[in-house]
């Protein structure tokens, strides 16, 4: 049966219609996604006092939204591009993992092999006891290497500095038996760096500049501080007194395998369509990085449905899965997450180490997705530095009291209105229990770290923590050994 002409005029008539409206609705729903987004950047951006973010949205191989905020570098006022460069901490360590599985589809080595055939001398201990530990184990963190041994990597721009901080685990035991559970050690990424070296027989740097950003075409990033030839590089901040301080940490060279590829949003993009299968690349096979997504479920979940990949952290949610990785250096963090059912990818760079940028481009994707958003974000750092600039405050005050009453004793003195006494029984008890109440004081903040944050120290914490707290730590000592003094003046003079 034939339909009458006028149905034909309004069936094409309908669908004409439909193919204007629908990229109109598509387009003010993607409108009304990025005004919100924008509005949650912004705000969050000022409330964690990071100075410069860069955020890059891509879907189903599209760069679908990109854009900076605030400063590169606050004091001359030079805004964020996307052409701006951030180091991206530890999502590095998915280029290192990338690499590992590229030399083993090569056949230039094996995942399930010992450590110790690459690295002949690495013989790490557990109980005493040298230990098998597999490339694998060092991939998903189950090497049984403590966390801690961040502290202990060495300041160095040598060339051999990779080399160096390896062998720092020598007179390190193991804090686990390797492969019994996943323990967060960034150093496992900078021995994998050494192996890459070893059986590439080329430096860490150049491989992956050569075999992993050359062919995604990330022609703007490179490996390491000492690859750097743009002034588009980003100047670093840290937290310190309820604002941005500008902090230039020690060069770890040796740590470049595990936090430190230096890039943009535009190279990021890029990136994250290679993962998401988006875009090709004649020598990084696609099947590779769909191995470096499959997460080691031999061990429990370092997190709620969370486990650790080839430098990715594979979360099941809702149905979902997210793949992403936080990364953090002394004055830089990043944040990468995709969703590949959906192709989305997004990515946050900032020129602070905040855990804000993670919690930022978590809510970026949900907003997205179409989901609500959490405003109440907090940062550690933000709450240590309010909590050591309250401290840091009362001990400078009193410091300054000591002082005062200090010059105003020495005055006496001068005037010859105090005088030396001699050292009796009850002046000897007496400047005994102040001697330890002043060494107990000083004891105690000298160990703070170790005690609180699990082996840890103030060499550590000056190069990471917010500038106040150092400070914090400094007035103490200063107050103390004022105190002392003052005290000592007190007991070995007196009125006339």
């Amino acid at each position: 049966m034939k339909l009458p002409v006028k149905m034909y005029v309004l069936m094409i008539t309908t669908i004409l219609a439909l193919n204007v409206l629908i990229p109109k609705i598509v387009q003010a729903d993607s409108n009304e996604k990025i005004q919100k987004i924008e509005q949650f950047v912004e705000e969050q951006r000022k409330k964690s006092k990071i100075p410069g973010m860069s955020v890059v949205i891509v879907e189903k191989g599209q760069t679908v939204y990109q854009k900076g905020f605030g400063y590169a570098n606050v004091e001359a006022e030079i805004p964020v591009t996307n052409n701006t460069l951030f180091e991206i901490g530890s999502t590095t360590k998915a280029f290192t993992g990338l690499a590992i599985l590229q030399l083993e589809k090569e056949g230039m080595l094996k995942r399930s092999e010992d450590v110790r055939k690459y690295i002949p001398w690495l013989e790490l201990k557990y109980n005493g006891k040298p230990q098998k530990i597999t490339i694998d184990q060092l991939l998903h963190h189950t090497s049984g290497i403590n966390s801690a041994t961040i502290v202990h990597i060495p300041e160095s721009n040598d060339d051999h500095a990779l080399e160096m901080t390896v062998r720092t685990l020598l007179n390190q035991p193991l804090n686990r038996k390797p492969g019994s559970s996943f323990e967060y050690a960034t150093i496992n990424y900078d021995v994998l760096g050494l192996v890459i070296e070893n059986v590439s027989k080329q430096p860490y740097d150049l491989y992956i500049k050569l075999h992993i950003l050359a062919p995604a075409d990330m022609n703007e990033s490179f490996v390491g501080l000492h690859q750097v030839n743009s002034t588009e590089l980003a100047t670093g901040y840290k937290i310190g007194f309820k604002k941005e301080q500008i902090y230039i940490p020690p060069i770890y060279r040796g740590n470049i395998p595990a936090g430190y590829v230096i890039s943009n949003t535009n190279d990021i993009a890029k990136w994250m369509k290679l993962q998401l299968g988006n875009k090709q690349s004649s020598t990084i096979d696609a099947q590779i990085i769909q191995e470096s997504h499959m997460p080691d479920q031999s061990v429990e979940p370092f997190e709620k449905d969370t486990y650790y990949a080839g430098g990715w952290s594979i979360t099941k949610k809702d149905d979902k899965q997210y793949i992403s990785h936080a990364g953090a250096n002394p004055t830089f963090s990043a944040h990468i997450i995709m969703q590949p059912d959906q192709q989305i990818g997004v990515a946050v760079l900032s020129n602070m180490n905040s855990t804000f940028t993670t919690a930022i481009s978590q809510n970026i994707m949900d907003l997205w997705e179409g989901n609500s958003v959490n405003n109440n974000l907090s940062d550690g750092f933000q709450i240590l530095d309010e909590i050591a600039t309250i401290l840091c405050i009362i001990v400078s005050c009193l410091g300054a009291i000591f002082i005062l009453i200090l010059l105003r004793i020495t005055w006496k003195l001068v005037r010859k209105q105090r005088i030396r006494v001699a050292l009796n029984v009850k002046r000897t008890f007496v400047i005994t229990i102040h001697s330890l109440l002043v060494a107990t004081i000083v004891t105690l903040t000298l160990m703070t770290p170790t005690i609180l944050l699990g082996g840890l120290n103030w060499e550590f914490i000056e190069v990471w923590g917010p500038t106040s707290i150092s400070m914090l730590f400094y007035s103490v000592i200063c107050a103390s050994i004022i105190y002392y003094l003052l005290g000592l003046i007190l007991i070995f003079t007196r009125k006339i």
